[in-house]
């Protein structure tokens, strides 16, 4: 499973479809700040998903990305449209969509390149085992 590198935006834009789960949509710096602010301050690791609506790989894992939303109630689901906030997705290393950056307090812990979902799903399970021991 890979990413997208570069731009390619089509005609008939239509955002990523996150439907159905707990997902945030961060279309501002100061949404991102709240919602990292409010992350560290419930205890939450955060999952951020850098991804653009005209790559396809990112389109294919948007719905697996929202279903663990629900799974994973006690992690913190956010996403960003690289194209809606160019200056700040430029402040992260991202080389291609979709990029999944895992934050504590702030902090990155650990980061995916590309929408493997079976790759997602152990790095999000691993995280809840290791945060919220059963």
């Amino acid at each position: 499973m890979g990413g997208c590198v570069g731009k390619g935006r089509s005609i008939v834009e239509e955002k990523l479809d996150f439907k159905g789960g707990n997902v945030h949509v961060i279309t501002t710096k100061e949404d991102w700040d709240q919602k990292i602010e409010e992350a560290n301050k419930d205890g939450k690791i955060v999952v951020a998903n850098f991804s653009a609506s005209w790559c396809g790989p990112c389109r294919v894992i948007a719905p697996v990305y929202a279903e663990m939303s629900k799974t994973y109630p006690q992690l913190m689901f956010l996403t960003i449209d690289v194209d809606d906030l160019m200056d700040f997705s430029s402040t992260w290393d991202i080389r291609a969509t979709p990029t999944f950056f895992f934050l504590k307090n702030g902090q990155q812990i650990d980061k995916l390149v590309g929408a493997n979902k079976p790759e997602l799903e152990k790095k999000v399970q691993a995280l809840v085992s290791v945060s919220f021991p059963s």
